[in-house]
């Protein structure tokens, strides 16, 4: 039987075939690359070639868009007329589950997956990006850890699960152990794009805006080519040390750049810019007509159902375009809670709190953006994305507060975001500006 590199039995696979999918399998590891194009060619070499057609439907499926997701199905569908393995099954009953919006259930199943066959590299990747978007930080780093006790560091792609056990340390702050082992995985692997994120998401987490810029430049030709998937993201990364630093012009550069220039269609690079966007207008910047062009991309994404963190960005842009009848549009629909998968149990538990106190927000009405938001940003293990990403619900909330005068909540609010990035130029003119608030009694006291 042919055995892909990490020894996995690959059904219906030819030599060429295996090269082509380990190719493929790397692409999809560092980010970089046409994976779905190295599969289509494998398959045309091999049509019965499981996980090819399997691997191909994680990569749609795990694209959170509704028309990836409808491929994803149609794949699925002609997996099953074939032939499959018990390994292959096993992928299968998870996508299955995944491509239904039953996040948590197809990464259980994957956690059990990767028990039994614990080099399944796929799986192992798949399911951590299930974690990312389902905002598990535990499974994040235990998914991992529960695996590389069987791998050695002469395996292929052992450096990969090296970065992805930086990102679930980084989620749960384990700061120290995360930034060591991000910077071994890029040693091994300098174009792992993901392991090059997890020590940027440290940096950002512990406020060292300085050490982040210089991470990025120094590693740039590494995570910023043309074929390279994550680097919109990346640059995203960057952008926040310089907001940190009240350094707008750099953001608007890079923005106009990099993040933008090209006017991705891509969810996760929309999810980006209109997170930056929204911060810049949280700084009092201006941004212009820049929210028409991103509202008008969001327009074949955000159908209020496939995955509610993308379309709470959604809503940011079409907020600041003016088009509230598409903010209305999206809160009808998970508002009305259909189906009880978690797709629809995020959109009603958390998408409508957020996306009521931003809109409550722009409009002014910053004790209802006070009041829906707070308890809102409770959602650890619920919702996806990461704590750099979901850091935009307490900045507007501290935001909301102090232009509120909401004093008491301001000062909170600013206190404990200090106690976690006491250097933030940012955080520092929250409490400032709270204070300055006050009244003079207590300002005497």
């Amino acid at each position: 039987m042919i055995s892909d590199l990490q020894g996995n039995a690959l059904s219906g696979a030819t030599s060429e075939a295996r090269d082509l999918f380990d190719q493929a399998v790397e692409a999809f590891n560092i980010y970089r690359g046409d994976p779905v194009g190295i599969l289509d060619h494998a398959i045309e070499v091999a049509p019965g070639f499981a996980m090819a057609h399997i691997m191909k439907a994680h990569l749609f499926a795990l694209a959170t868009e509704p028309e990836a997701t409808r491929a994803a199905k149609d794949i699925l569908s002609k997996l099953k007329t074939m032939r499959l393995s018990e390994r292959e099954a096993s992928h299968v009953a998870a996508l299955d589950l995944l491509v239904e919006g039953n996040w948590n259930a197809a990464a259980v199943a994957l956690d059990r997956h990767s028990m039994l066959h614990p080099h399944d590299l796929v799986a192992l990747q798949s399911g951590h990006l299930m974690d990312f978007y389902r905002a598990n930080a535990r499974d994040l780093r235990d998914r991992i850890a529960r695996a590389l006790p069987k791998w050695s560091a002469d395996m292929p792609g052992y450096s990969i699960l090296l970065g992805m056990h930086s990102f679930g340390l980084e989620e749960t702050g384990d700061y120290r152990r995360a930034e060591e082992a991000g910077r071994r995985a890029v040693d091994l692997q300098p174009l792992d794009c993901w392991a090059h994120h997890a020590v940027a998401h440290v940096m950002e987490m512990q406020g060292r805006a300085e050490d982040g810029i210089g991470w990025m430049i120094a590693r740039e030709p590494h995570w910023s080519g043309d074929d390279n998937f994550f680097k919109v993201h990346n640059w995203w990364h960057r952008s926040l040390y310089h907001l940190d630093l009240g350094q707008a012009d750099e953001v608007f550069a890079l923005y106009d750049g990099p993040i933008r220039h090209d006017r991705s269609i891509v969810a996760l690079d929309m999810v980006d810019a209109s997170a930056l966007l929204w911060r810049l207008h949280l700084s009092r910047h201006d941004v212009g007509d820049r929210w028409n062009e991103l509202a008008a991309n969001w327009d074949s994404h955000a159908d209020g159902r496939t995955y509610p963190f993308n379309d709470w960005h959604a809503v940011m842009a079409y907020l600041g375009a003016g088009r509230d009848a598409d903010v209305d549009r999206i809160l009808a629909a998970y508002r009305a809670g259909r189906g009880s998968n978690d797709a629809a149990e995020w959109g009603r538990r958390t998408a409508v709190p957020l996306v009521e106190g931003f809109a409550a927000f722009w409009r002014g009405d910053y004790q209802t953006a006070a009041d829906r938001l707070y308890g809102a940003r409770f959602i650890v293990n619920s919702f996806g994305g990461s704590h750099a990403q979901r850091d935009i619900i307490d900045w507007t909330l501290a935001e909301a507060t102090v232009r509120g005068g909401l004093i008491a909540m301001a000062e909170a609010i600013a206190n404990e975001r200090l106690a976690l990035k006491p250097h933030s130029p940012v955080n520092r003119s929250f409490l400032s500006r709270a204070e300055a608030n006050a009244s003079p009694e207590k300002k005497a006291a």
